[in-house]
């Protein structure tokens, strides 16, 4: 077994629950955990046997370029996305961040962190 991490993937979108948020937009930071078998892999030296985490990588930005209300929606889309396209997933862990939410005070982020 083994873990392929992608970790603070950058993404400018349109998501959120206030009109104000899906006009502007903001900064939103993904990582993603994939439990996975890493054995082949590790002894062929090649793509094919692995998961192809650049393929992962091309799911979590289409998704993340489809508007969402919230980042509960966004994470499950994700990972819905994740099983349904790639093969070999045993669990797969996927946090969605947004920076600088607009809350009232001076906060860093806000995440949403899934699990399946």
């Amino acid at each position: 077994m083994g873990l392929i991490r992608i970790e603070e993937m950058e993404f400018y979108a349109f998501h959120g629950h206030y009109k104000e948020e899906q006009i502007v937009g903001n900064h939103f930071i993904v990582d993603v955990e994939i439990d996975t078998d890493t054995g082949k892999a590790g002894e062929s030296d090649d793509l094919r046997d692995t998961l192809n985490y650049q393929m992962a990588y091309q799911i979590i930005k289409r998704e993340m370029e489809t508007k969402s209300n919230l980042l509960e929606h966004i994470a499950t889309r994700i990972l819905d996305a994740l099983y349904s396209e790639l093969s070999g997933i045993n669990r797969a862990t996927i946090k969605v961040s947004k920076m600088n939410p607009v809350m009232g005070g001076r906060i860093g982020r806000v995440s949403v962190e899934i699990s399946r």
